[in-house]
């Protein structure tokens, strides 16, 4: 066994507790991705609280080993974090993280934070070569984080696959991966194949032949690798059906890849009221390239264009809730405010940045309808959220959203009759999927036009919506993670040294450089 104990936090003594560590540099922002971390950290505070350690759930019941229970008396948790260090910070977080997720983490389960402050310029964006500076970045911070504190489980929940290798071969840690999105996908593959410009596939590569076989063969041959460092995850969950098949297609070695969906927040919105509504349109996510808040603002144009501008006679407001991860986000905010001005939306159009959980649900009991517009979305907890308040919601018609949320979208021309009563039907729609500007337009005016009309189906669709979106309740996630970490082998005794699994692992790069 590798030594625990910490350079500078006698704390960590191996004889005393077991470490697990969470590669999180962005621990305190305020995305789907912190909240599956903080959920995890109180799933295992449960664990280790609650003393009973077997696994009863879908698998069937099974105990779990004497090495297991003995480490999980001895949790300690420890998060890798960017964050500048002060007096307070741990309790100030902590406070956060109840305030902005509802979560509340044990007492009884120490967390502690390693700072790497100094290094947070390993994760500036990279002007070139993106996926391998970005993955070469996190491996050389995950290589200083392990430094300072060198855990028995090394988790991460940010996606970063080639900081396993690290862990693994020079720390001799066990590895348990949250993946909310494959760094590469073979849809990625396909729009850079197909040329098609995207926010990762800019048209000046599409258009350019020579340009985008060269970022082609790029694409591919960083496939290669990232399917080799993860399949050295020990455990993997996935936070869809959608993820875990781009995984399963790459990640050859990973073994059984198991579907945890993230953590949704349900129960304290599902009893705000059905009827009463705002004309309202709202959207929840962080304000990142991706989740493509432009194709709102051009889709809300045109909603209020259409028909006559039914819709701006009867005051339909447009309001983009999420938080900013820095500069760059807050960049892009501002480039979306001049898009509102450009459209002639800006005093229909409201953005709520960076708020707590209290102010979101209050949007959340007054809007009428939700929009989501990330193409591929890995699942989509906005989406989730905005159903189970009652909402409504309008997805991307791909992804998280077509493959794991939205499983029977509203088809307009067909007649739900009686089964539309307040969810009563098994048939009945759960929400909407669009794709282009002209299809969320023309399906915001329609729940909208529907609802000012008092048409019972809107009601049937949105408790059909709220009642779905239980499945992806705090609860669920909580039961899943412990039930598929408990009946793992990640708190069982090494049984190998680094060196001989480092041997193993060259034996195997040879033989999947030849496979692929």
């Amino acid at each position: 066994m590798t030594n625990r104990r910490s350079n500078d936090d006698d704390d960590y003594d191996e004889n005393e507790t077991f470490v697990i560590g969470f590669f999180h540099p962005r621990c305190s922002s305020g995305g789907g991705g912190e909240m599956v971390l903080w959920k995890s950290i109180q799933a295992l505070g449960e664990i280790k609280g609650g003393g009973d350690v077997t696994t009863t759930r879908r698998s069937g019941s099974s105990v779990v080993t004497t090495d297991t229970k003995k480490h999980l008396e001895r949790l300690c948790m420890v998060v890798y974090t960017i964050n500048e260090p002060s007096k307070d910070y741990d309790t100030r977080i902590l406070e956060d993280v109840a305030n902005r997720f509802n979560i509340v983490v044990l007492e009884s389960l120490p967390v502690r934070f390693v700072h790497l402050h100094e290094h947070k310029n390993l994760l500036d964006e990279p002007k070139r070569l993106t996926m391998i500076m970005e993955s070469w970045g996190t491996t050389k911070l995950a290589y200083r984080a392990l430094g300072i504190v060198n855990p028995h489980v090394y988790i991460d929940t940010t996606g970063c696959a080639f900081t396993f290798p690290i862990a693994k071969y020079l720390r001799g840690c066990r590895i348990l991966t949250y993946v909310h999105y494959p760094t590469m996908s073979v849809d990625m593959l396909s729009l850079v194949r197909e040329r098609r410009p995207s926010y990762n596939n800019v048209s000046n590569i599409a258009s350019n032949s020579l340009m985008s076989r060269l970022k082609l063969a790029y694409y591919a041959a960083f496939a290669v690798c990232y399917g080799i460092v993860g399949g050295l995850s020990d455990l993997t969950m996935a936070n869809s059906n959608w993820t875990k098949g781009h995984l399963e297609r790459l990640w050859k070695l990973a073994g059984k890849i198991r579907v945890v969906f993230p953590p949704v927040d349900t129960a304290s919105v599902n009893d705000f009221p059905i009827e009463g509504r705002e004309n309202m349109i709202i959207s929840i996510g962080q304000f990142r390239p991706e989740k493509d808040h432009a194709l709102q603002l051009r889709s809300f144009a045109m909603l209020l264009d259409i028909h006559n501008g039914a819709m701006r006679d009867v005051g339909v407001t447009l309001v983009l809730i999420g938080s900013c991860r820095g500069v760059g986000d807050m960049q892009r905010v501002d480039e979306l405010r001049e898009l509102a001005r450009e459209l002639n939306v800006e005093d229909r159009v409201k953005f709520v940045l960076n708020q707590p959980y209290s102010v979101v649900k209050d949007y959340l009991h007054r809007a009428s309808v939700g929009i989501h517009t990330m193409w591929n979305e890995y699942f989509g907890i906005g989406v989730v959220e905005m159903m189970a308040a009652g909402l409504v919601t309008i997805a991307h018609n791909s992804g998280g959203p077509k493959s794991d949320i939205i499983l029977r979208p509203w088809d307009f021309d067909v007649d739900y009759g009686s089964t539309s009563l307040f969810g009563g039907g098994g048939d009945m729609p759960t929400g909407c999927l669009a794709t282009t500007s002209d299809e969320y337009a023309a399906t915001m005016y329609e729940i909208l036009k529907r609802d000012g009309l008092l048409d019972e189906t809107i009601k049937g669709v949105r408790e059909a919506g709220r009642k779905s979106a239980e499945r992806f309740s705090d609860e669920e996630f909580l039961d899943s993670f412990k039930e598929t970490v408990l009946s793992s082998s990640l708190f069982e005794s090494e049984d190998a040294n680094p060196l001989l699994r480092f041997s193993l692992f060259i034996v195997v790069i040879a033989i999947l450089l030849r496979y692929y």
